[in-house]
């Protein structure tokens, strides 16, 4: 009997099950709301309990994206929410940024509110999972047609960020700030962030916010919509 079909008579889900989404949903959704589960290119990762480590820097980061979902009309920021981006691809990362579909965004809302198809940026606090992070996500988010993908590894203190689009590692400025190009004005102040810094954090959006691109970014999405 195979590994999935097991899981499915059990309606449970067990790190290394390998299934499509539909399974992984079904099963999914009947077990405990506390579960956190995840399934990328078809191979089920059950997360264990989060150190306070990943919590404060998923804090920090939710902030920056928080504030400027506040600040840009048809932008949207997410936290812990499943997307379903194919037919063997259900992750729950840790922060999404997306456009609104009513904005030219790539990504729409189900029925049953989930999101569906690849926000354009996707960030992973990175602990006990970076090499999950690194790699099999990575892989994933690129071929479902994520944009950009940011990584916060906690233990080296150190921000990656990826174009996925053109398959390329982006350094931060010389000023030790990740801009990013998909979401103009959206400026992460990596020392800050580690420090855990919300005065240096915000003050560094605050600037990016404040930017041509940024106000060329809200004109050109409002252009958009539906």
């Amino acid at each position: 009997m195979s590994s999935a079909t097991e899981s499915l008579q059990r309606l449970e889900l067990h790190s290394g099950d390998r299934m499509t989404r539909e399974e992984f949903h079904r099963i999914y959704s009947r077990m405990p709301e506390n579960t956190r589960a995840e399934l990328v290119q078809g191979v089920v990762y059950v997360a264990s309990p989060l150190r306070r480590k990943h919590g404060t820097h998923h804090i920090s980061l939710g902030i920056v994206f928080g504030i400027y979902e506040g600040r840009t009309r048809g932008v949207e920021s997410g936290d812990n929410a499943s997307i379903l981006l194919g037919d063997d691809s259900e992750p729950q990362p840790d922060l999404y940024l997306r456009i609104l579909e009513d904005f030219g965004g790539q990504s729409t809302i189900s029925d049953d509110d989930y999101v569906v198809g690849p926000p354009e940026m996707l960030a992973e606090i990175a602990l006990s999972s970076q090499s999950i992070d690194l790699h099999s996500k990575h892989d994933d988010y690129r071929r479902a047609g994520v944009k950009e993908y940011l990584v916060v590894c906690v233990n080296e203190e150190r921000l990656r960020a990826f174009d996925l689009q053109n398959d390329v590692e982006k350094p931060l400025d010389p000023d030790g700030v990740y801009r990013s190009a998909v979401f103009p004005g959206l400026w992460i102040h990596a020392a800050g962030l580690f420090a855990r810094n919300h005065t240096q954090l915000i003050s560094t959006l605050e600037q990016g916010l404040e930017s041509p691109e940024h106000t060329d970014f809200v004109q050109r999405i409002a252009g958009r919509r539906r």
